[in-house]
């Protein structure tokens, strides 16, 4: 920090870690912990490419939990590993296009929950039908029909939402909605 602005740094300083907190609060809402959070801010408020141990220093965090972050951010292709001439140790840096990581993070997570909804509601689909043939009792046959109209209405939810994830995963969604640059 300059000498005499050091109170200005300091404020700097207070002002860019309110805002990763914020980042870190709002990553929660896409199942990433807080820490994971810090790190993305931390990362892209960096001017620079960091190693594991800037990293470790700038959260106070262990060097495991840096990794494992790390490697979180990456799958979601929210954190790049990058390269520069004379440094030995892995270096990263932030995926600097939110709308790319949101995308990405959006896709990711909704295709595995939506995907396993509708294989789940085909069991149940299948279960209940086998248990239609089964019975002769006309009262569950009618209940198993009503709850197999409920489940057919989930699916083609379910099927709409794959589309719309394709939407989001593939960048068309900025044909409807622009990006704000």
């Amino acid at each position: 920090m300059p000498g005499d602005n050091s109170k200005e740094w300091e404020k700097y300083e207070e002002t860019i870690d309110k805002f990763i907190q914020i980042i870190a609060k709002n990553m929660n809402l896409y199942g990433i912990t807080s820490s994971v959070g810090r790190l993305y801010g931390v990362l892209y408020f960096s001017d620079q490419p960091m190693t594991l141990d800037d990293m470790r220093d700038a959260l106070e965090m262990s060097k495991t939990s840096m990794s494992t972050g790390v490697r979180a951010l990456s799958d979601m292709r929210m954190v790049e590993p990058t390269y520069k001439k004379g440094i030995r140790k892995d270096l990263y840096q932030s995926e600097e296009d939110w709308y790319k990581s949101f995308t990405s993070l959006f896709g990711n997570r909704w295709r595995k929950h939506t995907e396993s909804n509708i294989e789940e509601t085909e069991e149940t689909i299948e279960e209940l039908e086998e248990l239609y043939e089964k019975t002769s009792d006309e009262e569950l046959r009618n209940k198993i029909q009503h709850d197999m109209d409920r489940l057919i209405y989930a699916k083609n939810y379910y099927t709409w939402l794959m589309k719309f994830i394709r939407v989001i995963e593939s960048g068309e969604i900025f044909n409807y909605i622009p990006k704000n640059e």
